[in-house]
């Protein structure tokens, strides 16, 4: 029986789910420092909108790193299977 998806789809599936999230970090980041910037030139931007901005920015990154954190401990628990 041949599997629905192939090996390959499955990668290029799962890279542009990376890259897109990757992405979307980035973006996080970016508006956060663009906002900390406003506020630091004293252009017209409420603090609030800089506070949210930067949470946003810290909780993606700390779930990109929780992610990244359990993707190599399952890559280390793999490694140590005997096949």
């Amino acid at each position: 029986m041949k599997p629905a998806v192939s090996v390959n789809e499955t990668t290029k599936s799962f890279g542009s789910f990376l890259k897109q999230s990757i992405s979307e970090l980035n973006k996080s980041q970016v508006a956060s420092d663009v906002a900390t910037e406003k506020l630091v030139k004293g252009e017209q931007i409420d603090l609030h909108q800089v506070m949210i901005a930067s949470q946003k920015a810290s909780i993606t990154l700390q779930t990109a790193i929780e992610v990244r954190n359990k993707a190599v401990e399952a890559y280390q628990e793999m490694m140590r299977m005997q096949v």
